[in-house]
């Protein structure tokens, strides 16, 4: 092995691709990408970023959220919740900040922090 192909970036994540179904909870201690589909609970110290295609149905805890895909559930995100275009919420979220971009859907409460 290389040197160069041993060193990491230093900025780490988690992905689960699309086409992929979890039933179950999951823990992270790192960044997480989700392309794909979760029944269950997410919890994650750092960013989940839900991809255009990912479905969520359950409670995410984490530091902050790219939302691109689909999520009905509640949302606990300490930081900032970013909502894009192409997102779509229903639900409960408590958030540091909101962030929603025209074209996104939001059905549901919202609770500042």
């Amino acid at each position: 092995m290389k040197l160069k192909d041993s060193i990491s970036s230093g900025a780490s994540h988690n992905t689960l691709a699309q086409g992929t179904l979890v039933k179950g909870d999951i823990k992270a201690e790192e960044d997480l990408r989700i392309d794909g589909k979760i029944e269950g609970t997410i919890e994650c110290v750092g960013r989940v970023v839900i991809g255009p295609h990912a479905e969520i149905l359950g409670n995410v805890h984490c530091a902050n959220m790219d939302l691109l895909g689909a999520v009905n559930g509640k949302l606990h995100i300490r930081e900032t919740f970013s909502m894009r275009s192409s997102g779509s919420f229903t639900g409960e979220v408590t958030a540091g900040s909101l962030e929603i971009e025209p074209g996104a859907v939001f059905n549901g409460t919202c609770k500042m922090e």
